[in-house]
């Protein structure tokens, strides 16, 4: 790397030009000059040369152990073996070498549902991998070479560790350019919501990722690997996204011993405490999730947690999105205990809770989105067991709406016909009659919490209503 392309780095170049500046002081120069015509300036070039061998170092350390990817189909599998494919050809990507023995990390996303993988060394050599297992729900996936020698292996370190500001490098072959390595800091840590895997927990850096990228790793200054890289904002620069070291190891633990991964259960249906509903339930927003639905037969049944319970802390985690509950649960194998701590009527409840595995169902259920107006209007009636076939309704108590006034505070709380009331208030509702009778005794001014039942899924919302 020139020292024009290392001046040029984000982050990097004000932190040179203040230190240098120190070095090259009018003060100092003068002194430096009387002693040594011209030290002062070899000693800012020392500086810049010993940050840039760093740099260097570390890039011709991780290299070797970085490879081009490319997923063989059957109609390219199908293709003379001798024609080289095209490098930016769709779903190539990048790996990791993990072992010496030949196991390679990627993102799930760059195999796709191939079997079998072309995997290009740093040599230039080329061998064919087979998939070992993936796992889509952290969007990673294991592959295995068989070589004729040791192959160099990345050295992980502790993505717990990990502190905003670090200098990082990313490695890979963005449009099919191997080994490219670009330089940055880590912008933020624990990014989630991004919608791009079921458990996201993402380090997001500024260090130049581009597609081709995926799979390759984020590596520290000591030259450990601190996540996988594994995606882009493609309408915003500077903004990529890693997979932390810490769970990538956990995933090839298992993806090595069994092919998948087997997470726990707990068996609940979550959603996050708006500002209305932390209110309601006397907590601080943003103060853990809150369970809208506890699924009959699972662990969290079996140990008594509730709708309306306040999950805060699992395990000593602090709990603060579905996103990280749901993250914290999977991490845990199924039949491990695990103590999860509720806030239920303003009083907290220690539970020990013996989890199941993992099925493919959603845990989280999706609430409405929020509104604005101040209406109630909605009409409800009984439940009979036609309607209750009729929206596919597993429960034949409750009030059923039968209808949404338009411009109300319930359409724009998302609610519908053939929604079923089950609470008002954190009190029961098994019927019309006691519905309207919960109505009536809020008093003005006072806003309704009520717990709604669509199909198969439970949602709390908040609504104030009119006279």
């Amino acid at each position: 790397m020139s020292i024009r392309s290392f001046l040029g780095c984000r982050g990097l170049f004000m932190w040179v030009v203040l230190t240098v500046g120190t070095l090259l002081d009018p003060a100092s120069l003068r002194a430096e000059q009387s002693a040594d015509t011209g030290t002062h300036v070899s000693k800012g070039i020392r500086l810049l040369e010993e940050i840039q061998a760093v740099i260097t170092d570390l890039a011709e350390q991780a290299t070797p152990s970085v490879v081009n990817l490319f997923p063989v189909t059957g109609s390219s599998r199908a293709r003379d073996r001798g024609n080289d494919r095209t490098p930016s050809a769709t779903g190539s990507g990048s790996g990791l070498i993990v072992d010496s023995t030949g196991y390679i990390v990627t993102n799930n996303h760059v195999i796709g549902d191939a079997v079998e993988v072309d995997v290009r060394f740093s040599d230039k050599t080329r061998l064919t991998a087979q998939v070992v297992g993936k796992d889509p729900d952290t969007d990673l996936a294991l592959l295995k070479v068989t070589a004729d020698r040791p192959l160099p292996a990345a050295r992980f370190g502790d993505s717990a560790a990990v502190k905003v500001g670090q200098w990082v490098l990313a490695v890979g072959s963005p449009f099919g350019l191997d080994r490219t390595v670009t330089l940055g800091v880590v912008s933020g840590i624990g990014r989630e919501n991004i919608n791009l895997s079921r458990y996201e927990n993402f380090i997001q850096t500024d260090a130049s990722i581009n597609p081709g990228n995926s799979g390759g790793p984020l590596i520290n200054l000591h030259g450990e690997v601190i996540g996988i890289n594994t995606a882009i904002i493609n309408f915003a620069q500077g903004i990529g996204f890693a997979i932390p070291s810490n769970m990538a190891k956990q995933v090839i633990e298992h993806l090595l011993a069994t092919g998948r991964v087997a997470r726990g259960w707990l068996g609940v249906g979550i959603q996050p405490l708006t500002p209305e509903l932390a209110k309601k339930f006397g907590v601080a927003e943003g103060e853990g999730v809150l369970v809208n639905e506890v699924f009959p037969n699972d662990p969290a049944a079996a140990a008594g947690i509730k709708p309306g319970d306040i999950i805060v802390k699992i395990d000593g985690h602090l709990v603060d999105s579905p996103n990280k509950l749901s993250r914290l649960i999977g991490t845990l194998a199924p039949g491990a205990t695990s103590k999860i701590e509720v806030m239920r009527d303003l009083k907290r409840v220690t539970l020990d809770i013996r989890l199941i595995e993992r099925r493919e169902t959603a845990a989280a259920a999706s609430p409405p989105p929020p509104g604005t107006e101040m209406k109630l209007g909605l009409e409800v009636q009984e439940l009979t067991a036609a309607l209750a076939e009729r929206f596919n309704l597993k429960d034949t108590k409750g009030a059923l709406i039968s209808k949404v006034e338009p411009g109300s505070l319930a359409q724009a709380e998302g609610l519908r016909d053939g929604d079923l009331i089950k609470e008002v208030n954190r009190s029961e509702i098994l019927s019309a009659e006691d519905f309207t009778a919960a109505i009536g005794r809020i008093r003005r001014g006072d806003t309704v919490l009520l717990r709604v039942l669509r199909e198969t899924r439970a949602f709390y919302v908040v609504l104030k209503p009119t006279d």
